[in-house]
């Protein structure tokens, strides 16, 4: 049975390391063979997609716009499995809405959407970016009883967890100051999970097999993928504290002042997911992520998603202050 996956926006930090799983079969044998991957990309130049094709990935440029003219792109593929992973950019929503009419209308017989944690509780009014994957997801899953949809047959969902690797934001704050600074309030708490997590759960599910797609125990499910503890801030900064030996405080700033940060020190990053990462900061803020989920990991995968101090430690050059702290007495 052949397994032909297409990863659309293979630029981004998720879709690029989905592919390279897929594509590194040697080195991550835990994880199935495919025949080939394909990276459907918005921006054919960028490093992420240069690094997957001297890896065997053929790359594709995606231009979004006619949905009919997509469809042909998709099919030109060859592909029967295509990994929908929403990119970062401010028609976001139009072109995955795009994406799944085409891929129906190509006729690909397995999707896997990776949606959001958190989306079913947002508001439509507080935050309609987060709100948009539900509307998206019940396109994937509306063919679902269409005998003419091969889409609809074997459809899988991943909704991710806030991803840890969003606090390397504040990084200046982290090594200058000792401060871990994020805008989730002091009571409520969230599961951040590492992007490593989500991408192997995703590979997982891509190169399995059965009868009717994807593997049955993934077919039609929908696995929402969380970090396996429960932080509220200060939790955060006492695990970043242990991983990187050095004192680290955490600070609750406001909405206001997230945002004016991540406009100075993440000028790379998209207005879309500046406002989608605030929108979540809101949803810990209103105390709608008190909750983790890890059975879908360790179904899938067989083994726990990184805790927090063991992700701290994968990026302690990037958040270890440059100088000691002193620590607070007071």
């Amino acid at each position: 049975m052949s397994r032909n996956v297409c990863i659309t926006a293979a630029e981004g930090q998720t879709g690029h390391l989905i592919a390279n799983l897929l594509l590194r079969q040697d080195e991550y044998q835990d994880i199935g063979k495919v025949d080939s991957v394909v990276g459907l990309t918005l921006h054919p130049r960028h490093h992420h997609v240069k690094e997957l094709q001297s890896l065997g990935a053929k790359i594709v440029h995606h231009v979004p716009g006619r949905e009919k003219v997509v469809a042909n792109t998709l099919r030109e593929t060859g592909c029967d499995t295509i990994c929908l992973v929403p990119p970062a950019h401010k028609d976001k929503h139009d072109i995955c809405v795009e994406l799944i009419r085409a891929a129906k209308r190509a006729g690909i017989q397995n999707v896997l959407f990776i949606s959001s944690a958190g989306a079913d509780y947002a508001d439509p009014r507080r935050q309609p970016h987060l709100r948009e994957f539900i509307e998206l997801e019940s396109l994937v899953l509306s063919t679902k009883g269409d005998s003419s949809a091969p889409l609809g047959h074997s459809p899988c969902i991943i909704r991710a967890g806030f991803y840890a690797e969003n606090i390397l934001l504040y990084a200046p704050q982290a090594q200058s100051e000792g401060d871990l600074t994020l805008p989730i309030g002091k009571e409520h708490k969230f599961a951040p999970v590492a992007l490593g997590d989500v991408a192997q759960v995703a590979a997982h599910v891509l190169s399995g097999k059965g009868p009717h797609g994807f593997d049955d125990r993934h077919r039609g499910q929908m696995m929402i993928v969380t970090g396996p503890e429960l932080c509220a801030g200060e939790e955060l900064a006492t695990a970043a504290s242990t991983a990187l030996d050095s004192p680290m405080k955490f600070e609750d700033i406001s909405p206001a002042e997230a945002r004016r940060t991540l406009k100075a020190q993440a000028s790379e990053v998209d207005e879309s997911e500046k406002e989608y990462l605030l929108e979540y900061y809101s949803l810990v803020r209103e105390g709608k992520t008190n909750y983790i989920a890890t059975t879908a990991f360790h179904d899938v995968t067989g083994n726990y998603p990184k805790k927090p101090t063991d992700f701290f430690k994968m990026y302690s050059e990037d958040l270890r202050p440059k100088k000691k702290v002193k620590k607070d007495h007071s």
